[in-house]
């Protein structure tokens, strides 16, 4: 399993005209499910993203975690995470889970997140999403799973 987290000011995923989810400062999850993936694997990185450190102290150190900062939580399933783009010119995704697998280990994920209090947004599984946000800093990393 993998997240791709941004910390950013403000950010919203719509779909045509309607706004799916929205918050102001937090992080944007991108959430790639593996078809070996479990729910111990979302369970470490669900704890990963509330407490991981990326937020400013007052001396301007990233040493507060979402949870410190009661920062808001966009939440997007990516099953393009597990493109494979070594070979040829188009990506082959055979590594990324069979949607129905991943979309119970997306909620299962998504309402493991939603336990911690903070303001949790989402999009829509498989649906064709617009994701709009300000990186703050900018700040992305990857966060994977031990078994990644």
């Amino acid at each position: 399993m993998r997240v791709l987290i941004q910390r950013v000011t403000r950010a919203e995923v719509r779909i045509g005209n309607n706004v799916e989810g929205r918050i102001s400062a937090g992080i944007v999850a991108l959430i790639g499910i593996a078809s070996g993936d479990t729910s111990k694997d979302a369970d470490y990185l669900a704890d990963k993203l509330i407490h991981l450190r990326i937020f400013s102290d007052p001396q301007g150190k990233m040493n507060l975690s979402a949870l410190d900062t009661q920062a808001g939580l966009l939440l997007i399933s990516q099953f393009t995470l597990y493109g494979d783009c070594r070979k040829g010119r188009r990506p082959g995704f055979d590594a990324a889970a069979p949607p129905e697998q991943a979309r119970k280990l997306y909620q299962y994920f998504v309402d493991k997140v939603r336990q911690s209090g903070l303001v949790t947004e989402t999009g829509v599984f498989q649906a064709h999403m617009e994701v709009e946000l300000v990186n703050d800093g900018p700040v992305t990393l990857l966060l994977e799973s031990p078994s990644s």
